[in-house]
């Protein structure tokens, strides 16, 4: 199987999905693809995509080349190479090669921890923890796996046949991910009490209670682990302080709320945990570029205006 063959399968889901943007997005709005998790990354020119909490998931590269990076990891893919993101982090991708008539695809499959643990236990493999397993991982897929993708894509909708396979392609993808040679941090999280677990648990407590004040003694505290060691093996993995982490994670949510309107920039600050509207404004445009007002839909800018001469630079 040659990783070309994919391009126009790919493409034609691209288009049912109205090329999408961001993986965190496309994973909680599965209804876009009848085919359980998937993304088709689509762009036409290069450029940076901005960066979403995604993973864990892998993703396979069918055209043109990127750089993904997640706090202190970079790494540069090109067709027919492999990504695996182990734990959810913010991940932006800079896509280097793409033009109209060859544009840069990628399809990203969410990863369900469900079907990792069941595989583990079937496959019954007594796994040490892997000490250089990283975050990221990425290079050339197998043949097998990219045979496998294939044929998820090739499903065809609204079919028996297609309720009956995407389950079982969908476990024979995550068992090939699994025993892998990219799979060392999945395999890290089934081990109980590894490192890679209690940072996964601490990261789904971080997002659970993004609006209230972090306690690094308290978080380290529930997931067993002394302050010291947490926070150096937080940085291990997720590549940035726990605090770090928060704040960008309040971001993104940030932008997905005003991106859907109905509130105002003050609101939405509040909602994702900031006591200051202007200081949300100042870290939200550090790290975005320009100030949150900006992206909201244009109804509610026009409100703003409307309400008071102009939106408040927020």
């Amino acid at each position: 199987m040659r990783i070309e063959q994919l391009v126009s399968k790919a493409q034609h889901l691209a288009r049912l999905a109205d090329e999408p943007s961001g993986c965190a997005t496309l994973m909680e709005e599965k209804k876009r693809s009848h085919l359980p998790g998937l993304v088709v990354m689509c762009r036409t020119h290069p450029g940076q995509v901005e960066a979403p909490i995604c993973g864990p998931v892998f993703g396979l590269v069918l055209q043109g080349s990127t750089e993904i990076s997640a706090g202190m990891q970079s790494l540069s893919i090109a067709s027919g190479d492999l990504l695996v993101v182990s734990h959810d982090l913010p991940v932006a991708t800079r896509v280097k090669h793409a033009a109209p008539f060859a544009p840069y695809l990628a399809v990203l499959i969410s990863v369900d921890l469900t079907i990792i643990r069941s595989l583990a236990e079937q496959i019954s493999e007594d796994w040490a923890e892997n000490k250089h397993a990283q975050t990221l991982e990425a290079g050339s897929a197998e043949p097998a796996l990219i045979e496998a993708v294939d044929r998820y894509l090739s499903l065809p909708e609204d079919s028996v046949e297609a309720n009956v396979i995407i389950p079982l392609i969908r476990r024979e993808l995550h068992f090939r991910i699994l025993v892998g040679r990219y799979g060392g941090m999945l395999r890290n999280l089934l081990l109980p009490g590894s490192h890679a677990s209690k940072i996964a648990k601490a990261i789904a407590l971080i997002q659970d209670g993004a609006r209230e004040r972090l306690s690094l003694t308290s978080l380290a505290s529930a997931v067993g682990m002394g302050l010291s060691s947490f926070h150096h093996h937080f940085r291990s993995i997720a590549g940035t302080s726990p605090l770090q982490y928060q704040k960008d994670f309040r971001m993104i949510e940030a932008k997905r709320l005003l991106s859907l309107g109905g509130r105002t920039v003050t609101s939405v600050a509040l909602e994702v945990g900031y006591e200051s509207a202007s200081q949300f404004s100042r870290e939200y445009s550090r790290k975005f570029g320009a100030p949150p007002r900006n992206d909201l839909p244009r109804t509610g800018r026009a409100k703003g205006r409307a309400a008071g001469g102009r939106t408040p630079d927020l």
